[in-house]
């Protein structure tokens, strides 16, 4: 009898210790939990000539910004599937290398092309969806639809999966289904609690329903069981570091920010590092509260050695909130040649929103609201296109209603407050009060 992932595909291995360490290891990578990549490095090591455990380890270094190693490893795992693989292992090894590669309309093809084939395989299914994913990083302006979109197609084929309620439900509340999407993602929570992309889901419906209280304790009573070495962890932090800035606590999204966020506290991949960093810093000196000048400087230091070129859109934003806070001009015209560049040469799909967010954060940093003001006007439609998820896009129009305030516009912030709050009618949002009186 084949031996068969958790989802009842088969594999090529004749190794029942093979296969359930590498059914063991895609859970895990599915939950975000810690014990991943030694789980998979177990089933390689019990059978070298299975390639699947070889391109999802690899997807774990391509996560942590381990590019050589993930290449490696997903050339072995072509390597070894074209002598050894069935069809769906070919398509599987071929769609997360391209995915690994960058290669992302390919990889989005591809994925489409095999999740038709075979519904089932989680892990290339998983390659489109949350902020993260291929869709949110492809430059569309509606990915958030697409998401949910693919999920309802494919929604029969997983019934009462834990993992596919965790996606199927954060994908209806970025598309703004947000009642019905905490409804679907605590589903799949209380199936598997060990599960961190499902407490990261929920604290997103929660963000948008406006549950700060509700969030913060679910922090606080979930986070035990979830090691520092999480892929989430900080991340997890970070929402509740938004939640204290929701009623105004500096002082404790700045202690939340010093134990998990700070560059030399995280044990966070490198993407999350200079996001939620560089995002809860500007968020605290944005809403004006006092942010220490050593802060910026050590985080625009760790994350020029983590993304030093232009790469996603998505961390080019965040690395011009660094340059700005820092006046690092230097820095941000240098990555803005870049980015113009390749929006001149047609390969910057997020397109022009991408350089007019970065020279509106400078003009921020510079205190020319008004000039912020008339950089982001034109382009908070197409903010989406950078990717990421809702939450941590609305520091964009954040600092758009701040700048408003500053430069004399309050009748227009005032009306993009209530628009908000319209959209969250029970959220208590104390971070505008000074500037509103």
């Amino acid at each position: 009898m084949a031996l068969e992932d958790r989802y009842g595909l088969p594999l090529s291995t004749s190794s029942p210790e093979a296969a359930f360490a590498y059914r063991e290891g895609i859970d895990l990578m599915l939950a975000g939990w810690t014990g991943t990549a030694e789980t998979l490095e177990r089933a390689i090591a019990i059978d070298p000539d299975f390639a699947l455990p070889h391109i999802a380890r690899a997807r774990v270094h391509a996560f942590y910004q381990q590019g050589d190693l993930a290449r490696s490893k997903a050339a072995r795992a072509r390597e070894i599937v074209a002598k050894r693989g069935m069809e769906r292992e070919r398509s599987h090894v071929e769609t997360l290398s391209l995915a690994i590669e960058g290669r992302l309309p390919e990889a989005i093809a591809a994925t489409l092309k095999h999740v038709e084939a075979w519904p089932r395989d989680a892990l290339v299914l998983s390659l489109p969806l949350g902020a993260f994913g291929l869709f949110a990083f492809s430059g569309m302006a509606d990915h958030d639809r697409a998401r949910q979109e693919l999920c309802e197609h494919l929604a029969h084929h997983y019934g009462e999966d834990w993992w596919f309620l965790t996606m199927y439900g954060w994908a209806m509340t970025e598309n703004g289904d947000v009642s019905r999407g905490r409804g679907v993602t605590e589903r799949g929570f209380d199936l598997r609690r060990h599960n961190a992309h499902a407490a990261h889901a929920v604290l997103h419906a929660m963000f948008e329903d406006g549950s700060i209280e509700a969030a913060d304790q679910l922090v606080d009573d979930w986070i035990p069981c979830y090691e520092r070495a999480g892929i989430l962890h900080g991340h997890i932090r970070w929402h509740q570091a938004l939640g204290a800035l929701e009623h105004g606590d500096a002082a404790r999204a700045l202690a939340i920010y010093a134990d998990v966020l700070q560059p030399k506290a995280t044990q966070a991949p490198p993407l999350n590092v200079i996001t939620d960093a560089a995002s809860l810093l500007w968020r605290l000196s944005a809403y004006g509260h006092a942010v220490p000048r050593a802060l910026w400087i050590e985080g625009d230091a760790a994350a020029q050695k983590l993304f030093p070129k232009s790469s996603l859109p998505f961390a080019d934003v965040h690395m011009a909130l660094f340059a700005a806070a820092t006046q690092n001009r230097e820095a941000l015209a240098t990555r803005l040649a870049v980015i113009e560049q390749r929006l001149g040469d047609g390969k910057l799909p997020a397109g022009p929103v991408v350089p007019a967010v970065c020279r509106a954060l400078a003009a921020f940093a510079d205190e020319d609201y008004a000039a912020c003001v008339q950089l982001l006007a034109p382009v908070l439609g197409e903010v989406v296109r950078v990717g990421g998820s809702h939450a941590q896009r609305e520091l964009i129009e954040d600092t758009f209603i701040v700048a408003l305030m500053r430069s004399g516009e309050l009748p227009r912030a005032r009306a993009l407050l209530d628009a908000r709050l319209h959209r969250r009618p029970s959220l208590r949002d104390t971070r505008w009060q000074a500037a509103m009186g």
